[in-house]
């Protein structure tokens, strides 16, 4: 069942655990998110991002996504939530990463996104409450649970870029919980975007702890979401560069640190760059047990891509041969079925550690199945 984000949020808040939420860019890579919560009856959170919906459209060269590009890619991400998750007996919320204007979270809202992120960190706090309120009256009026950000957060991951981060002043994320009516909000406390996140990275949990103790003295129920909080598995980049990759300076956060940050107030976290290195090397070791598919029809150029970008590990560098089937879900023959089957392993096997990680397994029930409807009216009654 599709809900909006509040719900599970809200579940991971009053019982005590982490929730992920998972990045996609195919419909295969939303059939297996799907899947792997349901195998450990966990609620799921998927996330599109901005630019994501724009390659969900039919855009290879992404950051350069159109509005329109982004409209039908949001639609194409949320068709496919919808036909995995509509009759899923785990709650399902599916929400838009890294909005950048009002405009895209209009347009994943129609598309059938029950969530949207705001992003107006780099604006001034004036001016970044005003956006992100505008987007709460949008949204809220649909039922939609909207997230903002406060503080900046280093590295790059998409459009997203910072050389150096601003953490947030727990004082400004209460006024701004105030001001915007929020549901929930990213904050800057130690986490980066990207695959090298710093050696040895530390999480200022004590942030955390004291924007969620003065959001409670103030009356405020508000969520905490951890962004740029990928692990980095070595293991798998060690089987990239084995396979001829080369990737370097590949450091995440510590998943003990997230663990305990969710224990603090962080009611969500973040991961992609985990889902990209696995599929990634899934990719490489197909084309390396079955040498024949490097001249395959549908699926060499998949091949010859993954050459030519060895330091690279977004799927979205390599699978645009086969844009057809990342879009619809579609499988034309045998050779982009294996592709497809290694896209799903990837982001089953680093989804599925996360949630037994982060203790959301059997949590399904603990999530208050509601509607975009009674959502609304639960903003209305209330005034946000």
């Amino acid at each position: 069942m599709l809900v909006p984000m509040r719900a599970i949020l809200e579940a991971a808040d009053q019982n005590g655990y982490a929730q992920g939420a998972f990045n996609v860019n195919a419909v295969c890579q939303a059939k297996a998110v799907i899947r792997v919560h349901e195998t450990f009856r966990s609620p799921a959170i998927l996330q599109g991002a901005d630019l994501a919906n724009g390659f969900m459209g039919g855009r290879k060269d992404f950051l350069n996504a159109t509005l329109e590009d982004k409209k039908r890619g949001a639609k194409n991400i949320a068709d496919a939530v919808r036909r995995f998750g509509t009759e899923s007996p785990i709650p399902i919320a599916l929400h838009l990463d890294h909005g950048k204007t009002l405009d895209s979270c209009v347009a994943a809202v129609e598309g059938g996104y029950t969530s949207v992120m705001i992003d107006g960190s780099h604006l001034p706090f004036e001016e970044n409450v005003e956006l992100t309120r505008e987007v709460v009256k949008y949204a809220h009026a649909r039922g939609v649970t909207v997230e903002g950000e406060l503080g900046v957060l280093a590295g790059v991951e998409d459009h997203v870029f910072a050389e150096g981060s601003t953490y947030t002043n727990p004082l400004h994320a209460v006024d701004f919980f105030r001001k915007t009516g929020v549901d929930a909000l990213a904050i800057s406390y130690g986490t980066m975007h990207g695959a090298n996140k710093g050696k040895n990275a530390v999480i200022r949990k004590e942030i955390a702890i004291a924007i969620k103790e003065n959001l409670r003295h103030e009356g405020i129920e508000g969520f905490l979401v951890s962004h740029g909080s990928s692990t980095v598995p070595r293991y798998i980049v060690d089987e990239i560069n084995a396979l001829g990759g080369e990737l370097k300076d590949a450091n995440g956060i510590d998943v003990g640190q997230l663990i305990e940050a969710s224990r603090c107030g962080i009611n969500k976290i973040n991961v992609d760059t985990d889902i990209r290195l696995a599929v990634t090397r899934n990719i490489k070791e197909l084309f390396a047990g079955d040498k024949a598919l490097r001249s395959s029809a549908s699926i060499g150029e998949i091949y010859e891509l993954l050459e030519k970008n060895k330091a690279a590990f977004d799927p979205r560098v390599f699978i645009t041969p086969i844009m057809d089937t990342v879009m619809t879900g579609e499988i034309p023959d045998d050779d982009v079925a294996r592709i497809c089957d290694c896209i799903e392993a990837g982001v089953k096997e680093v989804v599925g550690t996360l949630i037994v990680r982060f203790e959301s397994f059997g949590k399904a029930p603990k999530v208050k199945p509601v509607t975009l409807e009674e959502m609304e009216a639960y903003y209305r009654s209330r005034g946000i």
